[in-house]
């Protein structure tokens, strides 16, 4: 069986993790978060900052006993069982599948408005035709994009720390812990890269050292850089401008300023690199749940030229191109958060059924880092939970039924 080349080092496993996560959600989740709970979106934003930590860590703990493509499903198949690692697989695949379509249509909405659905389509075949090319391109690809995100988003901060009021426009939080919760939710939308580096753990090298060190220093980049642009977006809009806004950032600067052209372009540039991420990520864990028939077999072939799993490549960009066509990005954050906030449940259960010569976390990390994953999603609105219940449902009734064909397809020894 043709396998992945270890080929990352820490720098590029960082690199692609930032790439992953300051996308579309840095440009976009301020203003339905600010929608539920007002300037309490900054105590969200901390409670966000916090569950993504212990995720991290968690996750981490797993990779460095588990150095497999797969992420979460992979952990949880070894340390749980095969039902709990295809639950965490399945909702991973589908509500990263919704962000991919979502993404593509906010930055053809950033790059040209009227014709938001072409730019998508073209910006995941391109993509995926990168990622299908290599681990290293995908890494190329990410340095090039988010240090473009990084110079735009720094001038973004510095124009906004020329316009700060006197004093703020809100003077205190306005919000219950309902909608503080619920903010938290919509904000964890933008920590969620992180785990695709953990996906990556057959491309990287000395993976037991690099990972850790990988996941842990990329978000803690992006949380300061998340704490800025919150901070500043509040002080200089308020919540209530900031919470009917399209385009935050933009505003922050000044729409209809160059500076705010340049913020669209950069948006957009930053989607592209969220794109590339999300789909590397979706190859790998559908790579790992082919290799053990969750998926269609045909799913886990790799190139023995690029070296990369390219059918799953190609099916999840149409899957994708498909959302584009018929999908609405406006709910499909709720739903991905809600999705992946179960994911990261599940890979907390995983860590706290590790022996006790693997772990190097107090079991409190898990404890407290599966309930704020269950607290999180269960906020969320109503339809992004029912939508993840109907598709985990639909997930484990199909996989239910190959089983009992698989079984009954295998001859009885007499």
């Amino acid at each position: 069986m043709t396998t992945l080349q270890r080929r990352l080092g820490i720098g590029g496993a960082i690199v692609i993790g930032l790439a992953s996560m300051m996308g579309a959600g840095v440009f976009f989740v301020w203003a339905p978060a600010a929608q539920a709970a007002g300037s309490g979106l900054l105590v969200g934003l901390v409670i966000a900052g916090l569950i993504a930590t212990l995720n991290a860590l968690s996750s981490a703990q797993l990779a460095m006993v588990h150095p497999v493509s797969g992420g979460t499903y992979a952990y949880a198949r070894a340390t749980v069982g095969p039902w709990t690692g295809f639950t965490a697989g399945w909702l991973f695949l589908a509500g990263k599948t919704a962000s991919v379509g979502a993404i593509a249509l906010i930055a053809g909405g950033y790059l040209w408005p009227d014709q938001a659905r072409a730019v998508a389509i073209a910006a995941v075949v391109v993509l995926a035709v990168v990622n299908m090319t290599g681990i290293r391109s995908t890494a190329v690809v990410s340095t090039v994009i988010i240090t473009i995100v990084l110079v735009g988003i720094a001038a973004i901060l510095i124009s906004a720390l020329g316009q700060l009021p006197e004093a703020p426009p809100f003077d205190a939080i306005d919000a219950g812990p309902f909608g503080i919760l619920q903010s938290a939710g919509l904000l964890f939308f933008c920590f969620a890269g992180y785990a695709r580096m953990a996906t990556l753990g057959e491309e990287v090298r000395d993976p037991h050292r690099t990972l850790p060190r990988a996941i842990l220093a990329a978000l803690a980049i992006v949380l300061v850089i998340y704490a800025a642009i919150g901070i500043l977006s509040l002080t200089v809009l308020g919540p209530d401008v900031l919470a009917a806004s399209s385009a935050p950032l933009a505003d922050l600067v000044g729409a209809a300023t160059p500076l705010g052209a340049v913020v669209r372009v950069v948006a957009g540039i930053a989607c592209l690199g969220s794109l590339a991420g999300i789909l590397a990520g979706l190859s790998r864990t559908s790579l790992a749940m082919a290799r053990e028939r969750d998926l269609p077999p045909v799913l886990g072939f790799i190139s023995s030229r690029t070296h990369a799993p390219i059918v799953a490549e190609a099916t999840f960009a149409v899957l994708a191109i498909v959302g584009v066509l018929v999908l609405d990005p406006a709910r499909l954050v709720g739903f991905s958060s809600c999705a992946v906030l179960v994911y990261y449940a599940i890979a907390h259960l995983s860590a706290l059924r590790q022996p006790v010569g693997e772990r190097w976390l107090p079991r409190f990390v898990q404890v407290v880092g599966l309930v704020g994953c269950l607290l999180l999603a269960v906020t969320l609105p109503w339809q992004a939970i029912v939508y993840a219940a109907v598709v985990l449902a639909l997930g484990l009734a199909a996989r239910m039924l190959f089983s009992r064909a698989r079984r009954s397809e295998t001859p009885t020894v007499q």
